[in-house]
């Protein structure tokens, strides 16, 4: 796919550009990356080089005299003939960036519904679209009314690491008692020096424990984290007991703005150890040296939604948007959502 640069004046149809002026016009995307901390981790031009591999991303962006003020980046797979968009894998989010500085509430709402439809103008043709936005993004309405549909998701977020003795206050009593028990019965410390396939091991432990398969490729991780490391990004916290076994561990990326629990993992036979808990706390308090939030990324897995909830989080919708233009995958989607309800 082409990358396309509209000006925000200009909304009449453009001939598609040749290919050496989109590469041309992806590199703008690429020094705004550099230059504009505004712009979520997940969304830059190195996470997504990293995630997909260059030539499988794409980004669409408008301008205002010669200055982009509106950009949207997108992961597109080709599949039996058919385009789709969707969430590149290990990347939560993406979504439109617009900078919201000095606007009033109206003033915004009207500068982002015109550089939202024009953003979507610019969309290449595809068959299905998905794409899950970043937590700061709740203004939908011209998708919507372009044909798009929107499913709320949430995902829970510790709003400010500031004080880490009134938060430790806020965490559930179950959470601060595993925590303690961690380090006082078990003798459980945190390195931070370990490899990355220490990490994925006690990751892949905690997918056979649920019975599931994992959702990205081990190169996919090695990838991204070889790029984390290289933007100074990434923190892998493992908890060690006195033998030296590894108990559980998280992965964590930052930018400017949020840390983000990207991959958690633990031993399944460790859990009494209070391992998971523990080192979740850690990674916490490092990452008040790094961002103002910690989001943890979900869960909406009832399982799983108690325990992100205990760490004094607040619960944050997040949208998923999606487009399915093609009439053989909608078909496929319906009876897909008939047989799961058993009509």
């Amino acid at each position: 796919m082409d990358a396309i640069v509209r000006n925000f004046v200009d909304t009449q149809a453009e001939s598609p550009p040749s290919r050496a002026g989109a590469l041309s016009r992806k590199t703008e995307y690429r020094r705004l990356c550099e230059k504009e901390s505004s712009i979520p981790i997940f969304s830059t031009d190195w996470w997504l080089d990293a995630a997909v591999g260059p030539a499988n991303w794409d980004v669409v962006l408008v301008k205002r005299n010669e200055q982009i003020i509106g950009a949207m980046p997108f992961a597109i797979v080709r599949r039996v003939g058919m385009e789709v968009i969707q969430q590149p894998p290990l990347t939560p989010m993406l979504g439109p960036w617009i900078p919201k500085i000095g606007m009033s509430t109206r003033t915004r709402l009207n500068n982002e519904q015109k550089i939202m439809h024009a953003l979507i103008e610019q969309l290449p043709r595809f068959d299905h679209f998905r794409q899950t936005w970043n937590k700061n993004l709740s203004n939908w309405l011209p998708f919507y009314w372009n044909g798009f549909s929107q499913t709320t998701e949430y995902t829970y977020v510790i709003p400010a690491l500031h004080d880490l003795r009134d938060l430790w206050k806020q965490f559930e009593g179950s959470r601060r008692k595993h925590c303690k028990q961690a380090i006082d019965r078990y003798n459980l410390h945190i390195r931070s020096d370990l490899p990355l396939d220490a990490f994925l091991a006690l990751h892949k432990m905690t997918l056979a424990n649920r019975g599931i398969s994992q959702s990205f490729s081990d190169d996919c991780l090695r990838r991204i984290d070889a790029a984390c490391v290289e933007h100074n990004c990434r923190r892998i916290n493992i908890a060690v007991d006195e033998t030296g076994r590894h108990v559980a561990g998280t992965y964590t990326v930052w930018d400017s703005h949020c840390a983000y629990a990207l991959i958690k993992g633990s031993d399944p036979k460790l859990w009494h150890t209070g391992a998971p808990s523990f080192c979740q706390w850690e990674t916490i308090k490092f990452c008040a040296t790094v961002a103002p939030k910690y989001d943890f990324l979900g869960n909406m897995n009832p399982s799983i939604e108690p325990y992100v909830r205990s760490f004094a989080t607040e619960q944050t919708p997040i949208f998923t948007i999606s487009k399915t233009p093609s009439r053989l995958l909608r078909l496929r989607q319906g009876l897909r959502s008939a047989l799961a309800s058993g009509h």
